[in-house]
């Protein structure tokens, strides 16, 4: 009984193939019969390309005017604005960025309240209003409990400087 259920197996299994073939056929026919169709009619006819029109050149003219794409320098002695001392003498925390500096507290001696400031090294440095910050010649103008508030100056990509707010948050 094992082995006439075998057989019927085997023989299922080589007949599925060519049963499933032989249901793919069918499509390949219509294909060709569309194919027939479309190569019996008739071809039409391809545009004519337009006619080119001959180059016309012409002189520039604005050869002696200014140019847009490249911005026009100021020297320094022109320059109306703000702009950095360079012969004063640099503080300490005015060789790191502003970014790389943290406010970690203030400390009030007297009648003076000072912003404590910590560098990338670690130090805890004292500030007040006038001190320098950061390497864009920031000025701190004024201090409180939470933030410390400065001026910057930095380029304004035309020779000159403008003032940029800027602050130091109290870090938790």
């Amino acid at each position: 009984m094992n082995r006439p259920i075998r057989r019927l197996t085997l023989a299922a299994l080589a007949v599925a193939p060519l049963l499933t073939l032989a249901g793919c056929s069918d499509g390949i026919d219509e294909l060709q019969a569309q194919i027939d169709a479309a190569k019996s009619r008739p071809g039409g006819r391809v545009k004519p390309l337009p006619e080119v029109k001959p180059y016309e050149s012409s002189a520039y003219t604005a050869g002696d005017l200014r140019s847009p794409f490249f911005a026009t320098l100021v020297s320094e002695g022109d320059a109306a604005g703000p702009r950095p001392d360079s012969k004063r003498p640099r503080e300490h925390l005015e060789q790191y960025s502003l970014d790389t500096l943290r406010m970690v507290g203030t400390l009030r001696l007297g009648r003076s309240t000072y912003g404590l400031v910590q560098a990338k090294d670690g130090l805890i440095h004292r500030v007040l209003p006038g001190n320098r910050l950061g390497q864009n010649d920031g000025t701190v103008l004024a201090i409180t409990e939470s933030k410390i508030t400065l001026v910057e100056l930095v380029p304004d990509g035309l020779g000159g400087y403008i003032e940029r707010p800027a602050a130091l948050a109290l870090s938790d």
